[in-house]
């Protein structure tokens, strides 16, 4: 027999929302442990009217999002832990006569693979709504399948919402929504009871507050991440990834000595390699990613020497699928020699940046090389920025760049 696994949509948004522990979020709330107990139980009770309103203020769901059912009691069965309502679905009841093959699974668990090896060369806006549609379809499986290929099928669309919130992030820049839809991902990987996912998930929506100087904010989630990763059999790749999001939001709050310390210690976890192999959704992360980050940081840093050479060596390393990250190096590049008053070279850099964006669309790259024209001001009489505005400004990438 297996243990009931209790409210996880409530658990998933507690964690995610900031509140580690079930007394932090009674003490948020002005309730009692106890109270808080009893909702990520197996049959949670309907919550009276004004906690309902500040449970859900906190959190950013609704009740019914956040597990709860009116009139629910011990004799019914748990629903799904995403509900297809959040995705425009009529809900789905789970009956035997509707349940779905073991073959599910295993087709569902394909698209995902797809859309994982997709994200590197189709344009964002077109694979967005396409990730949407296959998590719809993925929350309407969860209504009817059981057992192991429920598992299966809830790992698989964790994996879709974290692609999608990593596009909404990434490339689309929407924090905002792409923080409710990691929140998704987050319920789903605890649906599967995927530890690894998790962790995963919960190091994304550290990007959320770490971009925007919340460092307190983004420590915690790392310390729920890291929890995470200690709960499953973690590979050095991951284990070291964890330390480059962390680093990348100490960088972004200004800490560069405490980042440059976390990525010398990921650089050692991955020397020292580790029998786990990695999940093969860490398709995001590989030492030259490693060698990226810690470029950025020593630029931030203002050590511009050894920015050049890290950067340089990991440009020389990325592969030829790898455009969106080329975009972000050459970016780099270009801030490395600009702040060394080289605008001739950062101009160079930024234009071969911009022809690797007109191949395939990065936010994040496009960011790099509007940072490097606005400190190149000081030369923008020169030929060589006026060139670079005539391609930042073109007519394709100026439409590609508000559209998106």
């Amino acid at each position: 027999m297996t243990t009931p696994a209790g409210n996880t949509a409530l658990k998933a948004a507690r964690i995610a929302a900031g509140y580690p522990s079930q007394q932090a979020l009674a003490d948020a709330l002005g309730v009692g442990v106890r109270q808080v107990r009893r909702w990520e139980s197996d049959v949670p009770p309907w919550p009276q009217p004004e906690v309902a309103q500040a449970l859900t203020r906190l959190l950013g769901q609704d009740l019914e999002s956040l597990g709860f059912a009116p009139g629910r009691g011990p004799d019914r069965g748990r629903r799904a832990v995403l509900p297809p309502t959040a995705v425009g679905l009529a809900t789905v009841p789970r009956q035997a006569a509707n349940m779905q093959p073991a073959t599910a699974a295993e087709d569902y668990c394909a698209v995902t693979c797809a859309h994982r090896r997709l994200y590197w060369s189709v344009a964002p806006a077109t694979l967005h709504p396409a990730a949407l549609s296959h998590a719809a379809l993925g929350c309407a499986l969860l209504s009817e399948t059981a057992g192991q290929t429920r598992h299966r099928i809830a790992a698989a669309l964790a994996e879709t919402y974290l692609l999608a919130g990593r596009i909404e992030f990434f490339d689309l820049r929407d924090p905002g929504r792409a923080q409710d839809t990691f929140l998704r991902a987050l319920q789903a990987a605890s649906e599967a009871d995927d530890a690894l996912l998790g962790a995963a998930v919960l190091a994304h929506t550290a990007f959320v507050p770490g971009w925007s100087g919340d460092r307190e904010a983004a420590a915690e989630r790392m310390v729920a991440a890291r929890t995470y990763a200690r709960r499953g059999p973690a590979s050095a790749e991951l284990l070291a990834w964890l330390d480059a999001v962390e680093a990348e939001c100490e960088t972004r709050c200004g800490d560069t000595r405490a980042a440059l310390r976390l990525i010398g210690h990921g650089e050692d976890v991955i020397a020292s390699g580790g029998g786990h192999p990695s999940p093969e959704w860490l398709d995001w992360f590989s030492p030259v990613r490693l060698a990226a980050f810690k470029g950025n940081t020593q630029l931030r840093a203002r050590h511009l020497p050894q920015a050049r050479e890290t950067l340089l060596g990991a440009l020389e390393a990325l592969g030829p699928e790898e455009a969106k990250q080329r975009s972000v190096v050459l970016g780099d590049l270009a801030a490395v020699e600009a702040a060394d008053g080289n605008p001739e070279e950062a101009c160079a850099y930024a234009l071969l940046a911009l022809d690797e964006l007109e191949r395939t669309w990065y936010a994040t790259g496009m960011d790099r090389v509007r940072e490097v024209r606005r400190v190149l001001a000081p030369h923008q009489h020169r030929a060589c920025v006026r060139d670079l505005d005539d391609r930042l400004y073109g007519w394709g990438t100026t439409v590609s760049a508000i559209a998106r």
